[in-house]
């Protein structure tokens, strides 16, 4: 087995995962148990060490590491004149919802999807349509639709689509054609492009992701893409992401919106923070990946010998979510998850809150010790048992 980041208890910390009775074992939330990168403490201690706390300004530093990371890890150098600073990815979608449409208009996403995706279109008086990604359960593997994508995309108050790359909750990493396809329909009929990319980093195949500010020049000019160090290095409260806009004109409507809705301003951590993260972080992720992979084996290995006859996990090739598909027990899986969450403490995310078919699915988090992963699978495979015998 990997030898593990150190692990922290995190009960009583205030944190919004571990905010659970005493017993339940919670593997919903998409944080981690890792303590974060030393480098990225270390920075903070010595912005403590400081100790004024006034305005914060951006400095190139920080754009230039986002670009340094991007590059290294992931084959392309970012403009850092594309770049603006923003507070999180779900405010920059919010933002980009309400700034690039007019209430009424339809926003185009892939379900099952992240489900704060509907709260940033709805909340904001606009239409979700989803064209759906289509499951082969002989393959158990997703694929678009790419007939119905392009009729719905060909609406003509569809003017937004959220891209989730690499998808979440289904661990898709999207191929460069595939991503050249879409791009190339939103271009035909003039949608913009919203790319969030904040589990980019977790990618378990050989080539890793592709950005999509990588496409070719005419395909990236209705695009903005949102990336962040929260999920990689378990920082989220940190509240920092980077928007990505290649386009001049786009950016300054990007930028106007995240400014006017005070959305583009750094706490005192973010900015020392994020810079440690991408300049000195790439080691500890290592050993992440190297964990996390470790323990998506564990549960397949698991569910293989144990649950085959009921539970599918999706061969995902990205993020440290599973998607276990249960269908041959109940087309709820909100009321599956709520069972077994009553009888044995284990929480997982019920798939009805992703939408399309995600009643058939439970999604796990496994980025965590591989003790806790195998406390979570024993109580999962008692849980299973109890509902097979109701």
């Amino acid at each position: 087995m990997t030898e593990y980041p150190e692990a922290v208890d995190r009960r009583h910390t205030n944190s919004v995962k571990w905010d659970v009775k005493d017993g339940e074992l919670p593997m919903t939330i998409a944080d981690m148990d890792f303590k974060t990168s030393p480098a990225i403490i270390e920075a903070m201690k010595d912005k403590l060490t400081l100790g004024a706390f006034g305005y914060e300004d951006i400095p190139a530093e920080y754009f230039n590491a986002v670009a340094d990371w991007y590059e290294k890890q992931h084959h392309f150098r970012p403009q850092t004149d594309w770049m603006i600073f923003t507070t999180g990815v779900v405010p920059a979608i919010s933002s980009a919802v309400r700034r690039l449409t007019s209430l009424g208009d339809n926003v185009l996403v892939q379900a099952p999807v992240y489900n704060i995706f509907y709260n940033s279109i709805v909340n904001s008086g606009r239409h979700v349509v989803s064209s759906d990604l289509v499951y082969d359960v002989e393959q158990h593997s997703y694929s678009i639709d790419w007939e119905d994508l392009e009729s719905k995309l060909a609406d003509p108050l569809t003017n937004l689509m959220i891209l989730c790359n690499p998808h979440n909750p289904v661990g898709i990493i999207w191929t460069r054609d595939q991503l050249i396809r879409l791009a190339t329909l939103c271009r035909k009929y003039h949608v913009k492009i919203f790319s969030d990319e904040i589990h980019g980093d977790f990618t378990f195949n050989e080539q890793g992701y592709v950005p999509m500010f990588s496409l070719p020049e005419e395909l990236i000019q209705d695009l903005e893409v949102a990336v962040s160090p929260s999920k990689t290095f378990n920082v989220a409260a940190l509240h920092a992401a980077t928007v990505i806009v290649p386009n001049a004109n786009l950016r300054a409507q990007v930028s106007r919106g995240l400014n006017s809705e005070e959305l583009a301003e750094p706490n005192l951590m973010a900015i020392p923070g994020t810079i440690a993260a991408y300049e000195k972080g790439s080691e500890w992720l290592t050993a992440v990946l190297d964990a996390i992979q470790d323990n998506r084996k564990v549960v397949s290995d698991f569910i293989n010998d144990q649950l085959a006859d009921v539970i599918t996990v999706v061969p995902g090739q990205a993020t440290y979510l599973i998607w276990l598909d249960v269908r041959k027990l109940t087309d709820d899986s909100d009321a599956l998850a709520k069972f077994i969450q009553e009888k044995t403490g284990l929480i997982l995310s019920a798939g009805n809150i992703y939408g399309g078919d995600g009643h058939n699915f439970l999604r796990m988090n496994v980025a965590c010790p591989t003790k806790t992963v195998l406390s979570g699978l024993d109580r999962l495979a008692r849980g299973i048992a109890e509902w097979q015998q109701k």
